[in-house]
């Protein structure tokens, strides 16, 4: 996968490229351990379009938990994504560009439920957009 912290690039079905890295954090004073996806628009490597943050907590899995890895973050509700597959990238891409989140940090949890439907609806041919996983 290479070195943690280093851009990688990915380039979208539009044309558009985006740049992307992960990484892990602490809080001061001891607080949960934070996953965090970091996404750039081309060409904008010194300011990012968004942060995408998601801290551990009561039934949240962030990359911290002894029984994960780098980058796998897992909700109170099953859903579930490893930020260094290109796939999830591409798909927390497209939530980021449908919402137009501000420039900032945002919170990664909003957004993990819409990425794994989008994600398995696009593994199933002939589903519409947006319709549900099957049983």
């Amino acid at each position: 996968m290479g070195g943690r912290g280093r851009l990688r690039r990915l380039a979208g079905p539009d044309g558009e490229l985006w740049w992307w890295r992960v990484g892990h954090r602490h809080r001061p004073g001891g607080g949960p351990c934070q996953e965090t996806l970091v996404l750039y628009r081309d060409g904008r490597a010194d300011r990012p379009a968004a942060r995408l943050v998601f801290a551990g907590g009561p039934g949240r899995v962030a990359g911290g938990d002894p029984y994960s890895h780098s980058g796998l973050v897992i909700d109170e509700h099953g859903n579930a994504a490893n930020l260094h597959l290109p796939s999830v990238v591409r798909a927390f891409v497209d939530e980021v560009r449908a919402r137009e989140p501000a420039d900032g940090e945002v919170d990664g949890w909003e957004l993990l439920p819409a990425v794994v439907v989008r994600r398995a609806a696009a593994a199933t041919p002939g589903v519409p957009p947006g319709c549900p996983p099957g049983p």
